[in-house]
């Protein structure tokens, strides 16, 4: 973007007439299939780990070996359901852009009861999201992810290392900061979001700035959210408290351990999924982020990167691999996203518009920790920066 070479952007409606027609079509069968897909792979799942494992915890101290594979045992569900489960997750927010079927109410039915499986607030996410999708890679209006800034950080004009991140970053070192990054995102990112204390934006639904005030997603005069909401944020919070009652109940009546091995293990994976997916797929050194005067909506739409999952695709219907076309077109269903993305790969590749990185996401994973940590400032063309290019102070101190 900032090359004097850099190429002209196309119109969203150029892009459509790109991808066949029909990738546009949504199905009632198809839908409700990959739906029923998924839940009868977690059903089955669940079934074959009730035979093979117990939740009655061995003593750590009286019997080691059983204690180190039973915990070994009830990880390994925990990993693997969570990611079969990060599967309905991704149909329910399919469900909140209207891609689940031509019918919205029949959409918010069946995404409403999913994501009440996994704690998610439908409809106080389906409007945060949407903004998400509305201003992707804002530096100010954004919503999720949103870059922080120098300052942010705890840095100073000339680069200085103050306080917050930056002074963690230097009595932390390098590879174990981006180890916590990498914690800090998968297993607190999303309750944090939720709550309105991480990655929410720079704006209230007012137009004005947040500075200090909480963002959550649960309280009907939340500044997310107009007025308009209240209603709906009501019912999402609602649902979600009484969900924490039953699993409560369940924990009162059958002893914490089961609840745990059985809901809270994938619990905490299906939120490090949607976050990483998040994470990924719009965070580069490559990829702009854009002030108030230099975006647009193709601009951000087209700042966006699929990368490979591997297996995981199968379990998570592409979301990570077909990231750019779900940003262009969030309303087409996830079926059809492949077929989209093989055209409109060979429409934006040519002109240099197509973010593809191969990288194992693994790999991807930890570059992106290391390297990307904040922006200069909220105005211009940004690109991540890297802490561990700042000075330390103790170098500082030599000079």
């Amino acid at each position: 973007p900032l090359a004097k070479d850099a190429p002209e952007l196309p119109t969203k409606g150029q892009i459509k007439a790109a991808i066949p027609a029909e990738c546009f079509k949504r199905s009632y069968f198809w839908s409700l299939f990959y739906t029923a897909r998924d839940l009868i792979i977690a059903g089955a799942f669940v079934y074959g780990t009730s035979l093979v494992l117990s939740t009655d915890m061995p003593s750590v101290m009286e019997q080691p070996a059983e204690f180190a594979t039973w915990l070994f045992g009830w990880s390994f569900y925990a990993f693997w359901m969570g990611t079969i489960m990060t599967g309905p997750w991704v149909i329910a927010h399919e469900c909140g852009h209207g891609a689940f079927s031509d019918s919205q109410d029949f959409n918010d039915m069946v995404g409403f009861i999913l994501h009440q499986f996994l704690l998610v607030p439908y409809y106080a996410w389906q409007y945060t999201h949407a903004k998400h999708h509305r201003r992707t890679n804002h530096l100010v209006d954004g919503e999720s992810h949103v870059p922080p800034t120098r300052e942010d950080n705890g840095l100073s004009e000339n680069l200085e290392r103050q306080t917050f991140y930056a002074a963690w970053h230097e009595a932390m070192g390098d590879g174990a900061f981006a180890a916590f990054q990498i914690w800090t995102h998968l297993f607190l990112g999303w309750p944090l979001y939720l709550l309105g204390l991480a990655s929410t934006g720079r704006i209230g639904n007012d137009g004005k700035p947040l500075e200090n005030d909480i963002a959550d997603h649960f309280r009907p005069n939340s500044r997310m959210f107009p007025s308009k909401m209240n209603s709906k944020i009501m019912v999402s919070t609602a649902t979600v408290v009484a969900s924490l009652a039953g699993l409560g109940y369940l924990m009162y009546e059958y002893g914490a351990v089961p609840v745990i091995c059985w809901y809270w293990g994938p619990y905490f994976f299906v939120n490090a999924w949607l976050v990483l997916y998040t994470w990924l797929q719009h965070t580069d050194p490559s990829i702009p982020h854009y002030g108030e005067g230099e975006w647009t909506w193709v601009k951000g739409a087209l700042s966006t990167i699929d990368r490979p999952y591997g297996i995981f695709d199968f379990f998570h219907h592409r979301i990570g691999s077909t990231h750019v076309v779900h940003h262009l077109f969030h309303e087409m269903p996830w079926y059809n996203a492949l077929k989209a993305t093989h055209a409109v790969k060979a429409y934006l590749e040519p002109k240099g518009l197509y973010n593809y990185d191969p990288t194992f996401w693994p790999l991807a994973m930890w570059r992106i920790a290391r390297t990307c940590h904040y922006v200069d400032s909220t105005d211009g063309i940004q690109y991540f920066k890297s802490l561990e290019d700042v000075p330390l102070t103790k170098d500082r101190k030599k000079d």
